[in-house]
């Protein structure tokens, strides 16, 4: 029996599903490559995405499409800022990306 064999890009996302992230005009966001909606408010989306954490801070956010099964979100809104964390990051107690974002 042959296994399948991982490719580079495989190996830099962690996943088999491609990521990628489409701004327009800083009001509407689509991403792909999600993998759970960690939380979610006006002001700050949490997604973890084949790519790690990804922290979505903006103003009157509002998530308009979310297919988990197929890995893609919508959100619209204004757009401040995009911000990574590795998914290794998010598990510490008091150290990880969740208590450095709400602090």
């Amino acid at each position: 029996m042959l296994g399948r064999v991982s490719t580079l890009e495989e190996k830099k996302t962690g996943g088999y599903r491609n990521h990628s992230i489409m701004l327009e005009n800083r009001e509407k966001l689509s991403i792909s490559g999600v993998e759970h909606v960690i939380s979610f408010n006006s002001e700050t989306v949490i997604l973890e995405t084949v790519a790690g954490a990804l922290a979505v801070k903006g103003g009157e956010l509002d998530v308009n499409k979310l297919n988990i099964e197929d890995g893609n979100i919508s959100i619209s809104g204004i757009i401040y800022s995009l911000n990574y964390s590795d998914k290794h990051g998010m598990g510490g107690k008091g150290s990880g990306f969740l208590s450095k974002m709400f602090k």
